[in-house]
């Protein structure tokens, strides 16, 4: 009978949710772009997956007019900042604060144009994260349970997997983390680790009961499948992930909403002393909150009022709590709204590898910013028009210098750079007066008047590439309307059909400086100051005639200048550095076993002498071997030996070696070689020289 019952309360559940999520008109939006993480700085990656589509989609918003906001901020709690700060020598805090202000200066600097950048360190995020935390618990959102986890005895904490290190059970490495192993990439829990230690104090922990509080997800999940159903229109990799999550196995689970830790929002109940909030029911808050900071007197309008749209923008590694987690948490407070959608996009990778801020494989936002001064909208475009939203996608270095040289040089920067010039030449920087149009100079302002809905259609539907493409149609339709007329050839014979020609050349640059804002904000404003005018709004685009004739334009400038290959290059070399630097660092040390013992007597039958080579030469027909003339002390001798890979001869004249000088003579390749060189050799086969290192030790002096 239980059953029943619990089996209607699910349907009826199910049903309600239904009736109260059906479509409504918006009046705002609300945009919240994933908060960065602050345990280091921003890449290229955080930008192409969630930063600058929110930001192109923002611009464009308010561009039109709408009531819309832009919400960010810092996340930052949870075990890898501790785990930072203890290898560091720092407190959390020291690196929250490095890390918020530098992902902060440099999403401005780019032109992230948030209406806030917050953080959840503040003081009206805990407040607000806590009062949460006790709504839902007081409503009996929460199952307390017990469970065991390992301690640290000596220092007398709870450790999270990262606190813990033992031997991976599936490739040996001894270096496994509780999580992960990062040398064979399996999952892990800490109980499966062999020999498992505390990265705290060294001890081997214990296994210990705990109490924390769990989010029942296995009972809410009618009421998360009834949110997914009325969103079948999202993005397939966003659908399609959550469904996999909810139709996997025994669909969801109850998931742990606490943590035994000392950094982060304190669970605000009786007995958790020691425990704070788990940083992913924090985290998402702190959208909350920051609008909050923002909006002190009206945030209830953008997170309560089913009139307003909230928009996620984030990376794929971030769907299943946007879409899920964080929703049953909002369904289970019951005053907020929940997303209209989540526009996630898939993983930038970098020259053909993932990635990894731990090796150093990254574009850093902040050093971009350095190299490439005033270029923020070269990046933008690049991210943009390789962005991975359906899939994975590659940036490369090569493609930024052609995306720059070849359509943003190229294309329209030689579009407005002539019609400037033209300008200024023909008419002193006057605009010309239309006369009379051509057809095809009707069939030109009807395109350029439908450019924006073009452009606007793709927006809407978080087709971003689609819509700077079209952009860049527009630049491509200038430059074509150019050529085909070619106003300089014809200022000699119809001076009249020239000032025409111009104009409508005129009427295309300002629309474009109008329809490129979301995408090239920059550039944008670099167009407006160069026209002279005030920065329209997007319903000017669509009309022909924004620039009125006698209206003074400013002297032309350079929009984008041309990247020379040295520039490249040298972003290529730091790459290459970063990947040489990994190799060294991760490179296990293999040392050859210790050989069978020997007596003192047999070791003392070996006359070991330093000698100086006097020629070197390449024993032909061989790749490996020198032949090299040795000055022994005692004699000049022939040896020769396989370094050749390492040494040229040309570099190795006049190098102090020492050498077995009573080894029986052999011939090598028919060279009678008298002795051998003696060389060290590490576990990548590389060989070095062994000698004295005192210069004083002439040749013969005998080496015991």
């Amino acid at each position: 009978m239980n059953k029943v019952k619990c089996y209607l309360y699910t349907i009826l559940q199910y049903f309600s949710y239904l009736i109260n999520t059906m479509s409504t008109t918006y009046k705002r939006t609300l945009v919240t772009s994933a908060l960065p993480y602050a345990n280091g700085p921003v890449h290229i990656g955080h930008l192409a997956g969630c930063y600058l589509p929110s930001d192109i989609f923002v611009r464009y918003k308010r561009s039109k007019g709408e009531d819309v906001m832009f919400i960010c901020g810092s996340d930052e709690h949870g075990v890898p900042i501790t785990i930072k700060a203890k290898k560091e020598g720092i407190t959390p805090q020291d690196v929250v604060d490095k890390y918020h202000k530098m992902m902060g200066d440099s999403f401005k600097e780019f032109g992230i144009s948030f209406d806030i950048y917050s953080r959840t360190s503040n003081k009206i995020h805990h407040e607000t994260a806590s009062d949460f935390f006790k709504v839902l618990y007081d409503k009996g959102g929460f199952t307390e349970e017990i469970t065991e986890q390992y301690y640290d005895e000596e220092a007398k904490q709870f450790l999270a997997d990262r606190y813990i290190t033992g031997t991976c059970p599936k490739c040996a490495n001894p270096n496994a983390y509780g999580d992960q192993c990062e040398k064979c990439g399996s999952t892990l829990s800490a109980t499966e680790l062999i020999d498992p230690k505390s990265t705290l104090s060294g001890a081997k922990p214990v296994l210990k009961e705990t109490k924390n509080w769990f989010l029942p997800l296995d009972k809410l999940q009618p009421k998360i499948q009834a949110y997914l159903d009325q969103h079948k229109d999202w993005k397939t990799n966003v659908y399609g992930q959550c469904k996999s999550w909810l139709d996997s196995g025994d669909g969801l689970q109850p998931r742990a909403m606490t943590r035994d830790l000392d950094w982060g929002v304190p669970v605000p109940v009786k007995g958790a002393e020691g425990k704070v909030l788990y940083v992913w029911f924090d985290a998402p808050i702190g959208y909350i909150s920051a609008t909050k900071e923002l909006r002190p007197n009206d945030w209830e309008l953008y997170w309560k009022d089913k009139e307003t749209r909230l928009i996620h923008f984030i990376g794929k590694d971030n769907i299943v709590f946007h879409c899920i987690i964080f929703p049953a948490m909002l369904m289970e407070h019951g005053d907020f709204i929940l997303a209209d959608n989540v526009p996630a996009n898939e993983f930038l990778n970098l020259e053909g590898d993932k990635i990894s801020t731990s090796r150093n494989w990254a574009v850093w936002l902040h050093e971009y910013l350095l190299d490439f001064k005033n270029q923020q909208d070269v990046l933008r475009y690049t991210l943009c028009s390789n962005a991975p939203e359906t899939k994975d996608n590659d940036f490369t270095w090569a493609d930024f210098q052609t995306k720059n040289n070849s359509e943003l040089v190229a294309i329209l920067g030689n579009f407005v750079n002539r019609t400037l010039v033209l300008t200024h030449k023909y008419y002193n920087g006057s605009v010309p007066s239309a006369d009379t149009y051509t057809k095809e100079d009707l069939l030109i302002l009807e395109q350029l008047a439908a450019f924006p809905d073009k452009i606007s259609a793709s927006i809407e539907n978080f087709k971003f590439r689609e819509a700077l493409a079209e952009m860049m149609n527009l630049a491509r339709l200038g430059n074509k309307y150019l050529a085909e007329t070619e106003p300089w050839k014809l200022i000699k014979t119809d001076e009249q059909r020239v000032k025409t020609i111009m104009n409508i050349a005129l009427q295309i640059t300002c629309n474009l400086a109008v329809v490129c804002e979301p995408f090239l904000p920059f550039t944008s404003a670099k167009l407006f100051t160069m026209l002279n005018m005030p920065i329209l709004k997007w319903h000017a685009a669509k009309q022909t005639s924004n620039m009125a004739a006698g209206h003074v334009i400013n002297k032309e400038e350079l929009l984008f200048a041309k990247i020379e290959d040295t520039e490249i290059q040298a972003q290529i070399d730091k790459l290459n550095a970063s990947k040489s630097a990994n190799a060294s660092a991760n490179a296990v040390t293999e040392i050859a076993p210790a050989k069978p013992e020997t007596s003192f007597d047999d070791f003392s039958k070996m006359d070991i002498r330093t000698a100086t080579i006097l020629e070197a030469e390449r024993v032909p027909k061989t790749d490996k071997l020198l032949k090299l003339k040795l000055d022994t002390g005692l004699d000049v001798r022939t040896v020769v030996s396989g370094i050749a890979e390492w040494y040229k001869p040309e570099d190795i004249i006049g190098q102090k070696v020492c050498m077995l000088a009573n080894l029986a003579p052999r011939k090598i390749k028919g060279i009678e070689s008298q002795g051998m060189i003696l060389m060290a050799s590490n576990s990548a086969g590389e060989l070095s020289f062994m000698t004295a290192t005192k210069p004083d030790f002439n040749n013969g002096s005998e080496v015991k």
